[in-house]
């Protein structure tokens, strides 16, 4: 067994000696491979005499277990010598700036909606949506405009070809009214007789003009609350705290002018006042007041009684108010916008001048008990 001895003794040299790792796996072949000679010498104990087994194994075994030993403590200490240079090598200097990485903005228009389902949350309002592509019955009829009405003439409507199966006509909607309307009939159903609605109504409309103040596609928000023995007074309380919360001002002051919509009856226009301060217009202030004036901002009313019967209510029972405003208007009237158009133009430079950060984004904290 001094043969296995000095093997192993200078196979353990070897392994000490490694100054890389593919030299000492080329040591781990040399002896414990398949080839390798502590691995011949574990065949040979099969063709032993149990005393010669008895004799020859412990040396072998022993050989082998130190040789294993030995390779695995040295490539552990290769391994971490390579890291350690590899560290050394690599090093970054944290104390640079960071390069400037890519950030989105927030959409003028996604923020006006965010403020504006935050006002409306606390005044009891919840978010109602409806589908984009709708039929004439909901965007006309069942809102008291029937096929002859002249109002519809008021809506320059995108049409479909197709016809629902009742025979329907298809059309992207014009306003966000139709929302009212299934929602009413859904509230209808669900309590006889009706049940008490208090909603808000945001989401693109689509209608066939376009200039500064007109696109093809734009974003209106509209109200609606029905209950019994409502009236124009809670209409305009909620329009004007509605105002003062989003403008964040409490000078707001509105006008109501007698209007005509066929939804509703008595319908009126509101006017807010406003100064025009270094070439935009500023919301605040009575429109009669020196160097102010009168700017038309949304339609609102009372809902008609025949558009209640459409939705599934006793207009001898329930009474309600509606109003309507763009949403792009809100937001170019609050931070200064010009043009309507440039909303939708996709350029970078006006969405980082305009937009928002999604981790820094003004919010309305003060709500409107603050404010009511």
């Amino acid at each position: 067994m001094t043969d296995i001895t000095s093997k192993a003794e200078a196979a353990l040299a070897a392994i000490g000696a490694a100054t890389s790792l593919d030299a000492l796996e080329a040591e781990r072949l040399e002896t414990l491979g398949k080839k390798g000679w502590v691995s011949l010498a574990l065949k040979t104990l099969g063709g032993m005499s149990p005393e010669e087994r008895t004799a020859a194994a412990p040396a072998i075994q022993s050989a082998r277990a130190a040789i294993a030993e030995a390779l695995d403590a040295k490539k552990a200490a290769l391994e971490a010598a390579a890291l350690e240079e590899q560290l050394a090598r690599e090093t970054v200097d944290l104390t640079l700036p960071a390069l400037a990485a890519p950030k989105g903005s927030v959409h003028p228009v996604s923020q006006v909606m965010d403020e504006l389902a935050e006002i409306f949350a606390d005044l009891g309002f919840a978010v109602a949506t409806g589908p984009e592509i709708e039929d004439d019955w909901h965007n006309f009829t069942a809102l008291n405009m029937d096929e002859t009405h002249p109002a519809r003439a008021m809506h320059d409507t995108f049409y479909f070809p197709d016809r629902t199966p009742e025979g329907r006509e298809i059309l992207l909607r014009t306003h966000t009214s139709p929302v009212q309307v299934r929602t009413m009939l859904a509230a209808a159903q669900t309590s006889p007789g009706g049940a008490p609605v208090r909603i808000i109504a945001p989401g693109r409309v689509y209608r066939s003009d376009s200039d500064a103040t007109h696109t093809p596609m734009f974003h209106q928000i509209e109200g609606l609350v029905i209950d019994r023995d409502i009236h124009l007074g809670h209409l305009k309380w909620t329009l004007e705290t509605f105002l003062k919360a989003f403008f964040e001002r409490d000078d707001i002051v509105l006008r109501l002018r007698p209007s005509y919509f066929p939804f509703t009856e008595p319908s009126v226009e509101v006017d807010v006042g406003y100064a025009s301060e270094n070439g935009r217009r500023v919301v605040g202030g009575s429109g009669d007041a020196p160097g102010h004036a009168w700017m038309e901002l949304l339609g609102s009313g009372m809902v008609n009684a025949r558009v209640l019967q459409m939705g599934g209510f006793d207009p001898g029972q329930w009474q309600g108010f509606a109003f309507g405003v763009g949403v792009d208007r809100l937001a170019m009237l609050k931070y200064g916008m010009n043009d309507l158009r440039a909303f939708f133009d996709g350029d970078g430079r006006w969405l980082t001048h305009y937009g928002f950060s999604p981790f820094d984004q003004p919010t309305l904290s003060a709500g409107v008990g603050a404010r009511a």
